[in-house]
């Protein structure tokens, strides 16, 4: 069984609630979702480190927990 997700192709789009100072920017690629079933989240200060990689069911549960406000923004 071969896990790995190959993201050369990838498209990555910047979160609308990433800081626009360039200190907390979170890249995702919904493109991926579409044909992978997940969704590849980076650091975008570091474009070719490593990406996390979730399920799209717990995408999307997080990204409505965000939009709900049930995270503090510090």
């Amino acid at each position: 069984m071969n896990t790995t997700l190959d993201l050369s192709g990838a498209e990555w789009v910047k979160s609308s609630y990433s800081s626009g100072d360039e200190g907390q920017c979170v890249e995702f690629a919904p493109s991926i979702a579409t044909t992978a079933g997940v969704v590849p989240v980076r650091d975008s200060k570091h474009p070719a480190g490593p990406a996390l990689v979730f399920p799209v069911e717990a995408w999307t549960s997080f990204t409505s927990a965000v939009r709900s406000g049930e995270f503090p923004a510090n």
